[in-house]
This record gives C-alpha cells, sequence and structure tokens, in this order.
C-alpha cells in the first residue's frame, strides 16, 4: 500500500500569536522572532526531502515557508487557510468566554465565520485528495487548522483538536503504520 507521510509545519510566531488574538483570515505578518523561527526549521527539516509542498495563502504560512528553504516548491493550497473565526476574529478566548461562558470554537456556531461541521467538510476534502497521493508531503498552515487536519487523521472527528496545542513553528508528522493512521510526531 503506498500512502502519504504528511509533515505539518505551523507558521512561526505574530503578533497575534503572542496576544493570544484569534487570527483567521487577517493576514498579518511574522514578527522578526518569527522570522528567526521560520529560518531555525531550515536546520530541523535539512535533509527531508518532500515530494510535494503544500502552504496556506496566508502570508504568516508563506513567509515561514520561504524562510525555511521552501519557498520554490510551495504550490498554495485554499483548503489549508486557517479557520474563518467571523465575529471573533482579533479576539483572545478570554475575551470571549467574558461574553459567552459556554463558548468553544470546537463546539460553538461561529457567526460569519466557519464552525467545525464546516471545517470537517474542508478538512475531509483536503484529506481525500493527500489519501490519494504518495510520498512525503509537507503542509504550511496555522494552529487551528492543523490541529483539526490531526484530529481528522486520527479519529474523523474535527473536534478533537481541542485537545491539541501546537507551538508556533513547530512540526508534526503524520503517517501509517500496518495500514493504520498514526501520529509519528507532535509539536517537536
Amino acid at each position: 500500500m503506498n500512502t502519504p507521510t504528511l509533515w505539518l509545519i505551523r507558521h512561526g510566531e505574530t503578533d497575534w500569536s503572542i496576544s493570544g488574538q484569534h487570527t483567521g483570515r487577517t493576514d498579518i505578518p511574522l514578527t522578526e522572532n518569527g522570522r528567526e523561527q521560520a529560518r531555525a526549521l531550515k536546520s530541523r527539516l535539512a535533509g527531508q526531502a518532500f515530494d510535494q509542498v503544500l502552504c496556506s495563502p496566508l502570508q504568516r504560512a508563506r513567509e515561514t515557508c520561504e524562510l525555511s528553504g521552501f519557498g520554490a516548491q510551495a504550490q498554495m493550497e485554499p483548503d489549508l487557510m486557517e479557520w474563518d473565526y467571523g465575529v471573533y476574529e482579533g479576539r483572545t478566548s478570554a475575551e470571549i468566554l467574558k461574553a459567552e461562558p459556554d463558548w468553544s470554537l470546537w463546539t460553538s456556531e461561529v457567526e460569519g465565520g466557519e464552525n467545525a461541521k464546516q471545517v470537517r467538510e474542508r478538512v475531509g476534502r483536503l484529506l481525500d485528495r493527500l489519501l490519494a497521493q504518495q510520498g512525503t508531503i509537507a503542509l504550511f498552515a496555522h494552529g487551528h487548522i492543523l490541529r483539526s487536519l490531526i484530529s481528522m487523521w486520527m479519529s474523523n472527528d474535527v473536534r478533537l483538536g481541542e485537545n491539541i496545542l501546537l507551538d508556533t513553528a513547530s512540526v508534526s508528522v503524520l503517517g501509517f503504520q500496518r495500514k493504520v493512521r498514526v501520529l509519528h510526531k507532535l509539536n517537536t
């Protein structure tokens, strides 16, 4: 059975990742520290050949991909864009919970944005395409969409992503062991 191995690379630090603001479709750049994190990925990924490199079109992911040395190989993939947080864009979880104590991105409706069911459909569509391929594929993207992808890989339920955290400029690896989908590395 020929199957893909997926390397999930979260973008480097941004001003909003520092402040904890939900950064969905707002196209903000990396901080200087985020650029250093992205450059450091170059040595961490040295020697790893990718058959394909897919990247979110948002600049924080593109810049991370470029600074880590894979920009020339990258193809933009709209399904890797971060969740659309709608009315929650730019707000912290603490601010949202103050107004809506039972709120959770993973279970609540998102006015003007995407809910978990819609993200599940989007990530499922992407996974179907990826599973039809072979080789090693790098995916440069964002925290919540990568958490969603990991949870869909593991359980076919996007809501498991609530129990996963990914640091900025982290690397996680999904693959197979005896035809079973497994998580090889998380948040390294």
